[in-house]
């Protein structure tokens, strides 16, 4: 069965069992998974994995060793220690020789007691291209494609000081990246609203601003999906991939993972709007760390589409006492 009619098979059987579905906070595991892989223009391969935390709030922790681990060869294959909520797609990339062959890699990963494998292979039907991973991520919706998204291209992210820096807990660090897009696929981002222009102008705005809030029928109206839907717009986002802690973020970032509901700062939740780009390019975010230790930061530049990810490395030392 091809990639595209498994798709269908898969949301529809979900459709069908939505009304007994059971979803939980926290307390399960995370089931790696393996996307399908690309060739490099070398000859060699990458295999691309992603995984399904089961919980809707338990981020989970896993080091890197026996419970979180590849073989055959190295355990260590840049995989995630800090697994965020539900399904994270494509997060990252293994590259195998030209000579691999029929061979698996296969991922381990055990969390909250249970174990769980990716088995990854060459088969030809999980051979992934841009057109795939929009597709796969909601970017295209349901079988939807068309020239202009064919040719999109991937943001370019462009990381403003070094990778490796030092802080301390409870000290604020600054990062800042330079992000660049084609401008594909079009965001739906809002024009900003004209300023009043006189005194009956401004008493309107703040009547309307005061008044109790309204909502259309279509506001009103549940979201129904065949598949995950993720609105097109460029943003940029850091989160924690590997350390043990909570870094705090100001400003609060957007959600890099499929959280679909209405309300969330994600953008595969209903109604959510891409934030408005900054007017050079540059983000920057302040990141706070509660406790000492070493904590590997991903940012990605995502256009809604496709996206492109940097790593900073924060070591932090203890607060002065």
């Amino acid at each position: 069965m091809t990639r595209g009619l498994l798709a269908v098979a898969f949301a529809a059987a979900a459709i069908a069992t939505d009304t007994t579905a059971q979803t939980y906070q926290r307390g399960q595991n995370v089931a790696p998974a393996f996307e399908g892989w690309e060739r490099n223009d070398d000859g060699s391969y990458n295999f691309l994995f992603g995984y399904m935390n089961r919980n809707w709030l338990e981020e989970v922790d896993v080091p890197v060793g026996e419970l979180n681990s590849f073989s055959p060869g190295p355990a260590d294959r840049g995989q995630p220690t800090h697994f965020l909520p539900r399904r994270n797609r494509f997060v990252f990339k293994v590259r195998v020789p030209a000579d691999w062959g029929d061979r698996e890699l296969v991922w381990t990963l055990t969390s909250n007691g249970v174990t769980e494998h990716a088995y990854a292979t060459l088969r030809p039907d999980y051979v992934v291209d841009n057109v795939v991973i929009m597709s796969e991520t909601g970017a295209l919706g349901a079988g939807s494609s068309n020239a202009q998204m064919r040719a999109n291209q991937p943001p370019t992210i462009t990381l403003e000081g070094p990778e490796v820096r030092e802080a301390t807990a409870g000290v604020p660090v600054g990062i800042t990246v330079l992000v660049e897009d084609d401008g594909v696929p079009r965001s739906r981002r809002r024009p900003p609203s004209p300023p009043p222009e006189t005194a009956a102008d401004s008493a309107r705005a703040d009547s309307i601003w005061n008044a109790p809030p309204t909502f259309s029928r279509t506001q009103l109206t549940p979201p129904s999906r065949i598949t995950v839907q993720k609105a097109n717009g460029l943003f940029m986002s850091w989160f924690l991939y590997r350390g043990d802690g909570e870094p705090g973020f100001d400003p609060p970032q957007i959600k890099v993972w499929e959280d679909t509901r209405t309300g969330a700062n994600s953008p595969w939740a209903p109604r959510w709007i891409p934030p408005e780009l900054p007017g050079d390019g540059r983000w920057t975010v302040n990141v706070s760390f509660d406790r000492p230790g070493t904590y590997l930061l991903r940012g990605r530049a995502d256009d809604g589409g496709l996206f492109s990810d940097v790593e900073v490395t924060v070591v932090v030392r203890p607060a002065a006492s």
